[in-house]
């Protein structure tokens, strides 16, 4: 993991946490000094947490971070469902034997984090997997979306994680999203992929209390 990318975790998990609320101004030199390194990779972090929408870069104030409402993470979390739908889909009928051995390596990576307990290495795996999902598609326009809109709901996949029991249901999601791909059965590969990502019921109830959990009070 390169120095860019850790830092981005670290600062990320101190948002989800709350020890950045929303509003909060994120100063580089008090980054760089808290992380010990220089303000150039500090800087870069805050651009790519600014890309996947974490904080908003301002004039004259920098980076922010941002107020997301659960009613607008979850219209996210719906049209992601419809790009990977669509994605796992076109995975079942156009994969070759070069998809099947990532989309099993990642499967196996998964099996292996949730066994750990670890809900971040977990989401690094699950990161992979989704990735090898987009790529058997073979279509390059869905596979941008697909990243572009990852990369935006990368704190909150991962914040879903941390539910109890929530990262054994996702490897058993997994599993049956593989086997749907490898049968070339696209509808239900679709379906499954769908019901594994769109956030209703009970999981929209953990959701919001993961993030009132994870945002003080002011």
């Amino acid at each position: 993991m390169n120095t860019r990318t850790k830092l981005c975790d670290e600062i990320e998990n101190a948002i989800l946490t709350g020890e950045y609320s929303p509003g909060t101004r994120l100063d580089e030199v008090g980054l760089a000094e808290k992380f010990g390194v220089s303000r150039t990779p500090i800087r870069e972090a805050l651009m790519q947490l600014a890309a996947a929408g974490a904080v908003e870069i301002r004039p004259r104030r920098g980076a922010v971070v941002t107020r997301v409402a659960p009613e607008r993470l979850v219209e996210m979390f719906e049209v992601m469902a419809e790009l990977e739908a669509m994605a796992a889909r076109l995975a079942a009928r156009r994969h070759t034997q070069a998809d099947v051995i990532p989309l099993t390596e990642a499967l196996k990576a998964c099996s292996h984090a949730a066994l750990s307990g670890d809900p971040d290495a977990y989401y690094y795996e699950n990161e992979r997997f989704h990735q090898a999902l987009y790529a058997a598609s073979h279509q390059e326009f869905l596979i941008e979306q697909c990243l572009s809109l990852s990369r935006r709901l990368k704190p909150y996949r991962r914040l879903q994680l941390r539910v109890r029991h929530r990262m054994a249901s996702s490897f058993s999601e997994h599993e049956d999203i593989v086997k749907a791909i490898l049968d070339c059965d696209g509808e239900r590969a679709a379906r499954l992929v769908r019901e594994h990502i769109v956030v209703q019921g009970e999981r929209f109830s953990d959701l919001v209390s993961s993030l009132r959990e994870a945002t003080p009070v002011a």
